[in-house]
């Protein structure tokens, strides 16, 4: 069933904002139950972080195609999947939606509802990090999709549970959950002045999968 374009654009308002309450809201729940070891606090993290996107995927990817990531968005607009005309309000919308996400997930542990982040999340290795995460990323998705489509779910909560620990920048890898975590002061923040160096890197690894995913394993005739 095709959706409208409305529906479309809830679903991914909905869902990244969903996605932007747990990364938020389990961080604040992790850090408070273990503000003595930070290992066990990103374990707790990892875990809901992982388990909502399986979630949310399975829940709007009928609708939208459960981007909740510009990036995502943009290797699908590379790919011919989704209009410029479209990729750009989705952009907007899952902006939005992290904004809100974060509001929601303050408003449940009754904190300011908005903050701004004094989290350093910088250098180098944090840069590639999140060029890594996001290439893998989309990766994962587009073959994937290619060969199970029926296991992206599963498959994306996976490489974000395991990105979560063997990238140096815990994988945001999504320019909307960068710019919405530059809005709390909590576990899960990164320093507004940090958040442009981590978006140009995941955007150009978008780039870069979704060109090597193309010439990897070509759409079927």
């Amino acid at each position: 069933m095709n959706y409208d374009l409305g529906r479309r654009l809830t679903a991914e308002l909905v869902g990244t904002a969903l996605l932007l309450a747990t990364v938020v809201g389990s961080g604040i729940m992790a850090d408070t139950l273990s503000p003595d070891s930070t290992a066990v606090a990103l374990l707790g993290n990892t875990i809901a972080t992982g388990a909502i996107l399986i979630v949310l995927i399975l829940m709007f990817g009928p609708v939208s195609g459960a981007h909740f990531n510009p990036a995502v968005t943009l290797a699908f607009l590379l790919r011919g999947d989704i209009s410029a005309a479209h990729a750009a309000v989705y952009w907007l919308v899952q902006a939005a939606g992290g904004v809100l996400g974060v509001m929601l997930a303050h408003g449940m542990f009754e904190q300011s509802l908005l903050q701004i982040s004094t989290t350093t999340r910088t250098g180098g290795g944090q840069w590639l990090a999140e060029g890594v995460a996001t290439f893998g990323l989309v990766s994962t998705i587009f073959l994937v999709l290619r060969f199970r489509a029926e296991a992206v779910p599963f498959a994306v909560g996976l490489f974000i549970t395991a990105g979560y620990w063997f990238t140096a920048s815990t994988s945001f890898a999504n320019p909307a959950v960068t710019l919405a975590r530059g809005l709390t002061d909590t576990f899960a923040g990164i320093a507004p002045a940090n958040i442009t160096a981590f978006v140009l890197a995941q955007m150009l690894a978008a780039v870069v999968a979704a060109l090597f995913c193309r010439w990897l394993a070509p759409p079927a005739d």
